[in-house]
């Protein structure tokens, strides 16, 4: 069974590994997450969670709310959304399943909140086999565009589509 616990700390040595790995940095090769500062700051917009398989760490996810987050990388977004950002660690955990449910988990996590009325991401624009797992899960492509230097495609779910696909 899979679990979102919060990261903390105590995680900081998992996240660098996990950093390292190739599937990893393919993901997100320009991002910087200075996890030894990031670890220890718990913003009312913002949270990293450790997703556990039958106690063992597989995955990372953070949930952001776009509207409050301090650096807005999202630039203008309205209120009342959510954006997710996820990974498997290791890669012998790849394609098994574990990233649907992760996800669903943190589609669960963002819209229990009521005021929440859709879901962000933002993959590489060349992640293919991300786009198809977002479109699987209902999020639809909303546009290309820039972030850092990064050109990315970004998707969106809208609650109303979400309560229709779990």
């Amino acid at each position: 069974m899979i679990k979102l616990r919060h990261a903390t700390i105590n995680d900081l040595d998992l996240l660098l590994y996990w950093d390292t790995k190739q599937h990893v940095i393919d993901c997100d090769p320009d991002d910087e997450w200075n996890w030894e500062a990031e670890l220890r700051k718990d913003p009312a917009w913002r949270e990293q969670l450790v997703a556990e398989l039958d106690g063992e760490p597989i995955g990372f996810i953070q949930i952001i709310d776009p509207y409050k987050e301090e650096t807005q990388y999202w630039g203008e977004v309205g209120q009342d959304k959510r954006a997710i950002d996820i990974w498997i660690g290791e890669e012998a955990n790849l394609n098994k399943g574990y990233g649907t449910i992760m996800m669903n988990l943190a589609i669960g996590r963002c819209f229990s909140d009521p005021s929440v009325n859709s879901i962000l991401i933002d993959p590489l624009k060349t992640n293919t086999k991300a786009h198809r797992f977002y479109k699987r899960l209902g999020f639809e492509f909303v546009e290309e565009r820039v972030f850092d230097d990064t050109v990315c495609y970004v998707y969106e779910l809208k609650k109303e589509k979400a309560h229709n696909q779990m």
